[in-house]
């Protein structure tokens, strides 16, 4: 390892990129973490330069939620805001654990019981934070908190769509019977499909739905009830309904339940995928996306004068796979830690140390920075705690959140080294040294002055008008035609109603269903202390969390030694010397964190569609240490 100038960084990038046979033999990876300004940089230098390679953490997150709201109302977002929490009468938890992953998200949810709505929290897992939230800036909080979830649905992991199928199906019978249940003028001018999904849930059978999803007869009663007194209605997702197999139709489900309530396009309803970086939705609205958007590329070239290219690039899994392979040899890495992020380590691993070139631009050293390619490259950049300051002025940059309202980000504090750069100008500089003298796009302007920046944004894509001053404050909420229901960008002019399978996954006998979760210690792969204090684990991560009766029935003790071991396509991956946690998780499943048993995920098996790696819902068998 030696030090390098910040001219020598980028004459070796462009030295190397100019010495590809073709563009798409170079992948650029973002993470969520990066701002507006320095992704929309980003995104413009990869298509001058001539790829659609733009591989980022969605891939790996939201990807299914893009795909499902994308195919059913016509875009990849969610139709909520902050507010229409305190409009709901009833919030959806799925799949989430905001105690440990979405933390704000529990203040939300404490002003929706406030004003009398009812929370529902389905997952494998009693997570602590959803059944008691204890708000440390009132009083009340201190005192003892509040009660979060009124049904706690605990379901066998993968099997939402089961569960969803049955609380349908129930209150489709019970729509028979007393009408009321569905909003009929909704469904009859606003959607497409509903006698398909009406007759799906008519052929299934409902002993096979409830012993597929584990929950009793009861809570299914008990929930059937209080939706079908309800229209104002959130439901909000995270990984626990994306990263399967079927994690875009289990999207595609709970926008079924949805429409059928009418519960679209009005205060207090509406969909929710809550995202965990501060600015991956940011990301993919200014344009960092595999795919091709013909509307995007005729506004570059509108805007910049180039010809953007036609071909769709690589997601995370198939950049992986092409560095592995050969294919690919140049690896940019805007962001992130993505050896830790990505599915299948050692396979991602040794694509990494295959590639010629490997540039990470980080805020903070972390494990990729460790396995690299033959040269590598680590260009230490301002992280958004820390002043941006240039020239006698402060500058800021925009990220947007989850609700999709867009504002400003400050740094209030001393960079940590007065050589740091802003990621606006390190993606600035390596566009300059790769067009050198042939450049039509003033990079150097561009990565100075973030105002510039905003202003081409406002003129490359919709609803950024006025963008520097909107951002201030509170900033501004982009166009979303399912917030305030514009038919005219709705999929063929209607919202659309899906008919989805049940999820297969033929377990042998000593196989059991993992997914990987989080510690309260944990955000993303950053890992901050070894204590799960919710779940009331300290100072180890190598555990495995098992229902107690399937420990028993194995003769397995509390804190005995064990192996994970995951077989796929002939190939056994195994994560070893775990601890076991009896714990209140459905039989037949296993919870474990990640990036620990990222191993055991291969990375050729995703979802379908949006090819999200499985990473909840992996067959594993426990290998006993004796």
């Amino acid at each position: 390892m030696k030090r390098s100038s910040w001219e020598e960084a980028f004459a070796m990038i462009g030295k190397q990129l100019q010495a590809l046979d073709d563009p798409n033999e170079a992948i650029f990876y973002t993470s969520g973490r990066s701002s507006n300004e320095a992704a929309f940089l980003y995104g413009l230098f990869i298509r001058a330069f001539g790829t659609n390679n733009m591989p980022d953490c969605s891939n790996m997150c939201h990807e299914s939620s893009g795909i499902a709201l994308g195919e059913t109302l016509g875009i990849g977002k969610g139709s909520v805001t902050l507010e229409d929490f305190g409009d709901a009468e009833a919030v959806m938890v799925i799949g989430q654990n905001p105690g440990t992953n979405h933390p704000r998200m529990l203040s939300a949810l404490e002003k929706c019981k406030s004003h009398g709505g009812k929370v529902i929290a389905i997952n494998p897992l009693e997570e602590a934070g959803l059944i008691r939230f204890k708000n440390p800036q009132e009083i009340k909080g201190i005192m003892g908190g509040t009660e979060l979830t009124d049904i706690h649905l605990q379901v066998k992991i993968n099997q939402d769509v089961a569960l969803l199928k049955l609380i349908m199906k129930r209150l489709a019978e019970r729509e028979e019977r007393e009408s009321g249940v569905f909003d009929w003028e909704f469904i009859n001018q606003k959607t497409n499909g509903v006698e398909a999904l009406l007759a799906d849930l008519k052929r299934q059978d409902e002993a096979r739905l409830l012993a597929q999803c584990g929950i009793s007869e009861v809570k299914i009663n008990e929930t059937v009830e209080l939706l079908a007194q309800r229209k104002r209605i959130i439901i909000c997702w995270a990984m626990g309904l994306t990263q399967h197999k079927n994690g875009v139709e289990n999207i595609k489900e709970c926008v079924n339940l949805l429409l059928l309530k009418g519960s679209l396009g009005i205060k207090g309803g509406g969909t929710c995928p809550v995202r965990g970086h501060s600015n991956v939705q940011g990301d993919r609205t200014v344009g960092i996306m595999h795919h091709v958007s013909p509307k995007l590329n005729a506004s570059l070239e509108r805007v910049f004068g180039f010809t953007p290219p036609d071909q769709e690039g690589l997601d995370t899994v198939h950049a992986i796979q092409a560095m592995h392979e050969g294919r690919a040899k140049v690896f940019i890495a805007l962001g992130g830690n993505f050896l830790s992020a990505a599915s299948d380590t050692a396979y991602t691993g040794e694509a990494l140390q295959r590639c010629d070139l490997t540039v990470s631009i980080s805020t903070k050293l972390n494990r990729t920075h460790l396995i690299t390619g033959k040269t590598a490259l680590i260009l230490p950049t301002l992280g958004r705690t820390e002043k941006d300051h240039k020239a006698g002025k402060d500058r800021f940059v925009t990220v947007e959140n989850s609700m999709g309202r867009v504002h400003q980000s400050h740094g209030r504090l001393a960079p940590a080294s007065d050589q740091l750069m802003s990621e606006p100008e390190i993606v600035a500089r390596m566009a300059q040294a790769y067009f050198g003298e042939n450049a039509k796009i003033p990079w150097q302007q561009l990565g100075t002055d973030y105002d510039l920046v905003r202003q081409k944004i406002s003129e490359v894509f919709d609803g950024f008008d006025n963008y520097t001053k909107r951002s201030q404050q509170a900033g501004f909420d982009l166009p979303n035609h399912t917030r305030v229901w514009d038919e005219s960008k709705l999929p063929g002019g209607k919202a659309q109603f899906t008919v989805c399978g049940l999820p297969q996954h033929d377990l042998a006998a000593d196989e059991f269903l993992l997914m990987t979760i989080r510690s309260h210690d944990q955000f993303n792969t950053t890992i901050y202390g070894m204590d799960d204090r919710y779940r009331g684990i300290y100072n180890e991560r190598r555990v495995v969390l098992i229902n107690a009766k399937d420990a028993e029935m194995m003769g397995l003790e509390k804190f005995d030694k064990v192996d994970l071991v995951s077989r796929y396509g002939g190939i056994e991956r195994k994560a070893e010397n775990f601890l076991i946690i009896p714990y209140n998780i459905p039989r037949g499943n296993l919870a474990a964190y990640f990036p620990e048993t990222n191993v055991l995920i291969p990375h050729d098996q995703y979802a379908d569609k949006s090819h999200t790696p499985i990473s909840k819902s992996v067959r594993v068998r426990i290998d006993v240490k004796r």
